[in-house]
């Protein structure tokens, strides 16, 4: 049975740890993207520690960045060795500091996800023409089903969130962005969504049954590469590999099945190929969205 690692707080301050290029060959220094609240997601990576950290034979450390854009940079900084990614953030941190990717997510057999432009179920907004002049919440400036393909949706139905909002919130993550919604803050917002129909949102994940149920979907996006393993172009090839062959051993037993289902709410990793996020880079083009840009603003 699967040993389940409790990280403690302790790893939050571990960016100090990684503050200076890794000198310990036989330490992994792990970034995290901040999908969903600090204290959930140190809980939530403990089992794919402790994988990664037997299959390499290293010590594993965590460092959750407070925002995507503070993975890249610890990319840049080579302060983090391996980093679990968006599909736009692995775009962007490929662009600025040249990581690989290693392994993508599947959810249901499909290495697809989606983004869902959500509403409160009692409001009056019943299209997404309806949202201009409302006020709205997007995830991250890098995430990619909480702001890159849901602001590429509106702007092909005509709708600019530059300009035909009344107020636009970055609330960061997505349990925050279905919250805002949920507690009508903002008017609508932008979340994941495991299909097609909006049958698997985010909102059923972070909100009790009751709640899920006041949420209403008026869009869903095109298919978006799923999440992602990658790592630092200076990572040891070998290195890389273990960790590869690790997650993908571990998601075809069967604890692992029911350990990545349970608590990741996908079926398991597969090997990646760059080519794989090239329909990433057309969205980054159609919404004119720039890391160094995206940078200067934080």
């Amino acid at each position: 049975m699967l040993k389940k690692v409790l990280i403690v707080s302790s790893v939050l301050i571990s960016l100090i740890s990684c503050s200076e290029n890794n000198n310990n060959k036989n330490v992994l220094r792990l970034g995290v993207i901040p999908f969903e609240n600090t204290e959930e997601i140190t809980k939530n990576i403990a089992p794919l520690v402790e994988i990664i950290s037997k299959g390499t034979g290293m010590e594993v450390k965590p460092f959750v960045a407070s925002d995507y854009t503070g993975v890249i940079e610890a990319f840049r900084g080579k302060k983090i060795d391996v980093a679990f990614m968006s599909a736009a953030s692995y775009v962007m941190a490929n662009q600025e500091a040249g990581v690989d990717v290693i392994l993508k997510s599947q959810r249901n057999g499909s290495a697809f996800y989606y983004s869902a432009i959500i509403v409160h179920k009692d409001s009056n907004i019943n299209s997404l023409q309806d949202l201009k002049g409302k006020k709205f919440s997007f995830g991250d400036p890098l995430s990619t089903s909480g702001y890159i393909y849901p602001k590429k949706l509106l702007l092909e139905n005509k709708i600019n969130p530059d300009v035909d909002f009344s107020n636009i919130l970055y609330s960061g993550t997505h349990d925050a962005v279905v919250l805002s919604v949920l507690n009508r803050k903002t008017d609508g917002g932008a979340t994941f969504s495991e299909d097609k129909e909006g049958k698997k949102g985010s909102w059923f994940k972070y909100l009790k049954p009751e709640e899920s149920a006041q949420i209403k979907v008026l869009g869903i996006s095109d298919p978006i590469a799923s999440d992602n393993i990658c790592v630092s172009g200076t990572l040891d090839k070998k290195i890389a590999e273990k960790i590869s062959k690790s997650l993908i051993d571990f998601g075809n037993t069967k604890e692992g099945k029911e350990t990545m289902k349970k608590i990741y709410k996908f079926d398991g990793y597969v090997k990646a190929v760059d080519s794989d996020y090239d329909s990433i880079r057309e969205a980054f083009k159609i919404t004119g969205v720039a890391l160094k840009d995206t940078i200067k603003k934080k």
